[in-house]
């Protein structure tokens, strides 16, 4: 993938993946609470994934609630989970018109049955949508992920009589989380901090990585251009 010719076209990532860090801090530093953090982050990011769209990147996965959030404070949880709720009521019409589709990656334990609604309704509503997919990987751990996937594959694998030592890397990644996803290309995480936080796993294994230290609330569009670029100074060789 590397650009030898300064003149040549840049090429841009398939599916990339952005780990959604540093709303806190950014509170923090306007002395504002951590709720006022989390909604600013997410309008940065959301003209972001937009602009991501407009430069043919087919997919971006956004990591948005671990499964170990949930040590938080309660009020914060429930602030997450309030603001979640409010933005699928006010812009799921603009994901909509934008032709784009949301897809959600993660588990509904411990989500409210409101929450989990407004999870499964925007899947429904966006499922037909062609201009780009959206994974939200909310309530979502990789390691979850995995361990998932292993479980459903054994699960199938004794239904139809296979044995064990007959399965493959490509039995497992069926079962993964909306296994029609590819691979990603490239990880950016906001914030300085330089590590991947239990995000896809499987589908990072030769994921190019890329540190950002501006907080996510002060993300912005010119950052994307930043994003492909280092994606085409990168030597892409999966190991060979």
């Amino acid at each position: 993938m590397h650009q030898d010719d300064a003149n040549a076209p840049l090429i841009v990532p398939k599916h990339i993946g952005i780990i959604a860090d540093g709303n806190r801090r950014w509170a923090r530093q306007h002395g504002l609470p951590a709720y006022e953090g989390h909604l600013a982050g997410y309008n940065a990011l959301k003209e972001v994934v937009f602009k991501a769209f407009d430069e043919k990147i087919e997919y971006v996965s956004l990591y948005l609630f671990s499964t170990e959030n949930w040590q938080r404070s309660s009020q914060e949880v429930g602030k997450i989970m309030q603001l979640l709720l409010s933005l699928f009521k006010s812009d799921l019409k603009e994901y909509i018109r934008r032709g784009i589709r949301l897809r959600v990656l993660g588990v509904r334990d411990g989500l409210s049955d409101k929450v989990a609604a407004a999870l499964d309704d925007a899947e429904r509503q966006t499922a037909h949508l062609t201009n780009g997919t959206i994974a939200l990987c909310f309530n979502y751990g990789g390691r979850r992920e995995v361990l998932d996937a292993a479980k459903a594959m054994f699960i199938e694998a004794e239904q139809k009589g296979i044995a064990i030592d007959a399965l493959d890397e490509d039995d497992l990644a069926r079962h993964l989380y909306a296994p029609d996803m590819p691979p990603l290309d490239m990880i950016v995480r906001t914030s300085g901090e330089q590590r991947l936080s239990n995000f896809m796993l499987w589908r990072g294994a030769y994921s190019e990585l890329l540190f950002i230290d501006t907080l996510l609330p002060d993300i912005r569009v010119e950052h994307l251009d930043l994003i492909i670029h280092e994606f085409n100074l990168r030597g892409r060789r999966f190991g060979s």
